[in-house]
């Protein structure tokens, strides 16, 4: 059986909140990884179009303010939607360099209503199908302004060379329980997405190698004032109160042991490769299997509801 697996970490900016021209970067960087050999490239939370930075710097929470309704509408119109195709072209690169794609999206899923917006991670395989969408289960403080909780249904994990791969959005990789439910389903390869910032990978990466004993991805996008394109909606009102740096990456790779494969890339963008070696999984699952020899499902157990959730059945 094949021991390793090359993987790519593509810490990028997005065009911000500008799909068809982000979109094309991450092309780029999904050629750049096939020729590198990588088996498996991976971009940051909600990369497309853009995380929504401007909550922070224009009074996000003021109701039915025209502000707020005219930014969240340029969001919604730039946002994903599966349906209409607008992933086709990634679809069509992952199967044409037999490359597996995992981003993160704003999605704007027809199943909800089609207005909607949920923070989702898609995972494409090398045949260019994608297999699978999780929307991120609790949006983060300010998030929630804009972002809509998701459901269980994409907490899967898939066979990826070697290895068996999950992922969850930012914050979720604090929660213990949806950790837990990829653990129990296989897991010893994740990835954990992030806009951005060394602060929230350093610490967590490291930590939840060491409990699942499985190598950990943490991979960000970078933003920076001079992101912010010329004729974006108030744009004068966002960048007057945006510090010069907004999401300075972060992206790093623990081994099953907790060390550094990668340690924590700050400040520009960039293609990163790491060969992980499948047999480092098996060492160290010796001594700690969170849901093989160390569980105890006699005391303590955990009910997972996989349906995708509709207001209309």
């Amino acid at each position: 059986m094949q021991q390793t697996l090359t993987v790519a970490l593509a810490q990028i900016a997005p065009v911000w909140l500008n799909r068809t021209q982000t979109l094309a970067k991450m092309l780029e960087y999904v050629r750049q990884a096939a020729h590198k050999q990588a088996g498996l490239v991976v971009f940051g939370e909600a990369l497309l179009p853009g995380y929504p930075f401007w909550l922070e710097l224009s009074d996000g929470a003021r109701f039915n303010s025209p502000v707020q309704k005219t930014l969240f509408a340029h969001y919604a119109e730039q946002a994903v939607q599966l349906e209409a195709g607008h992933l086709d072209p990634l679809c069509q690169a992952a199967g044409e360099h037999q490359i597996a794609v995992v981003t993160g999206i704003v999605e704007r899923p027809a199943d909800r209503g089609g207005h909607s917006l949920y923070c989702s991670l898609v995972y494409i395989d090398t045949s260019g199908t994608i297999v699978n969408v999780h929307r991120k289960l609790m949006p983060t403080y300010e998030e929630r302004l804009v972002w809509s909780p998701g459901d269980g249904h994409g907490l899967q994990t898939f066979p990826l060379g070697p290895f068996t791969m999950g992922g969850l959005n930012c914050w979720e990789n604090w929660m213990p329980l949806p950790r837990a439910a990829l653990y129990a389903r296989g897991e010893d390869l994740h990835l954990a997405l992030w806009p951005g910032n060394q602060r929230n990978t350093e610490l967590l990466t490291r930590t939840l190698a060491q409990e699942g004993r499985s190598y950990v991805l943490s991979v960000c996008g970078l933003f920076r004032r001079s992101d912010i394109p010329e004729g974006f909606p108030h744009r004068e009102l966002i960048v007057s109160n945006a510090p010069g740096l907004m999401a300075d990456g972060g992206s790093c790779v623990a081994a099953p042991d907790g060390t550094w494969l990668l340690e924590p890339q700050v400040g520009e963008e960039g293609l990163y490769l790491v060969e992980l070696d499948y047999t480092r999984v098996l060492e160290e699952r010796q001594n700690f299997d969170p849901s093989g020899h160390y569980a105890r499902p006699d005391v303590l157990r955990l009910v997972l509801n996989p349906e995708r959730q509709r207001v209309l059945t």
